[in-house]
């Protein structure tokens, strides 16, 4: 008797690529991937000053759509594709989303800020081990941050909040060197501000986990590990990123993407999502985090080919 593998197809469409990843599960397997196809992007270059996506930003998204589902498009499984804050917070994100699908034949959707806290600490929470205990989920996207906290397999508390790192970039203009201590100390007191007026944002318990499962974080931790590649970094203090603000403030965009550890794609955007971080660290009080690889698309990925699953035995 042959064992079918169900399968399920996640499109993410975001600020900086389009990242197809299929993946199935299988006996004693939560999840492993079967194929993953990226196209790289760089909307935030396209956006005007009120954050529209401008015409050259939708071509590329509209190429990028068509590139990751054209080959053996009929082989795949029914794809969930979704786009970020970045055509989801737009202006004009109605206009880009019918102009993608009319071009492509896929509609894009767009979900909550809220909801892509829940994934993502669906995703965090499966990936630690589902081992009993308070986790906390820090996630620092483009456009917002989102943090989740719970004691079980669904979160307790979730939120999401516009201080992205593109977001803080484009506010405080932090994509060039910073060499004013002031500025620096203004955006910090804004962050803290916005932070400290956030209603039940959840603490670290001292005896439980904290996560972060972001590029922004994952970035830091590849810097402050130094050199050393061949290791996956792990953990992330507050400390470390405090000095790894200093470093990137000192730099351009051109200086930090030679810093190991930081995307040449993603460096402009570097000392604001360091600065978020310390921030958010700070609010939530946890002194260091553990990096998870998972986040919103892993949790998607997870409770799809767990509805997979359930609709397969339901027709036995």
């Amino acid at each position: 008797m042959v064992n079918t593998v169900r399968q399920a197809g996640v499109l993410d469409v975001g600020c900086h690529s389009a990242l197809l990843t299929v993946a199935r599960r299988r006996a004693g397997v939560a999840m492993e991937e079967v194929l993953s196809r990226k196209v790289r992007l760089q909307l935030h270059e396209t956006l005007d000053a009120s954050g529209r996506l401008g015409k050259s930003g939708v071509r590329s998204v509209q190429r990028a759509v068509a590139e990751t589902l054209a080959e053996n498009r009929e082989a795949l499984p029914e794809v969930y594709a979704f786009a970020t804050s970045v055509i989801r917070d737009a202006p004009n994100r109605d206009e880009v989303l019918a102009q993608v699908a009319s071009a492509t034949g896929t509609r894009l959707r767009v979900m909550s800020g809220e909801e892509e806290a829940r994934l993502a600490y669906v995703a965090a929470r499966h990936w630690a081990g589902d081992r009993p205990g308070s986790l906390l989920v820090l996630d620092i996207g483009g456009g917002t941050v989102e943090v989740a906290s719970g004691t079980s397999r669904k979160p307790r508390t979730t939120h999401s909040l516009p201080l992205g790192a593109r977001t803080v970039t484009r506010a405080w203009k932090l994509d060039e060197a910073v060499s004013s201590k002031r500025r620096l100390t203004e955006v910090r007191d804004h962050l803290s501000d916005r932070l400290a007026e956030v209603p039940d944002l959840p603490r670290a318990d001292p005896d439980g986990r904290v996560l972060a499962c972001s590029k922004t974080f994952t970035q830091l931790a590849r810097y402050t590990a130094g050199r050393d590649r061949s290791r996956a970094p792990q953990r992330l203090t507050l400390d470390e990123v405090r000095a790894a603000v200093g470093v990137l403030a000192r730099n351009g965009a051109a200086g930090r993407g030679r810093l190991p550890g930081i995307s040449r794609h993603r460096a402009g955007q570097s000392l604001a999502g360091a600065l978020v971080a310390e921030a958010l660290m700070e609010a939530c009080r946890a002194t260091s985090v553990e990096i998870s690889p998972w986040s919103t698309r892993e949790g998607l990925l997870l409770e799809r080919l767990g509805a997979l699953r359930s609709k397969g035995s339901s027709r036995r």
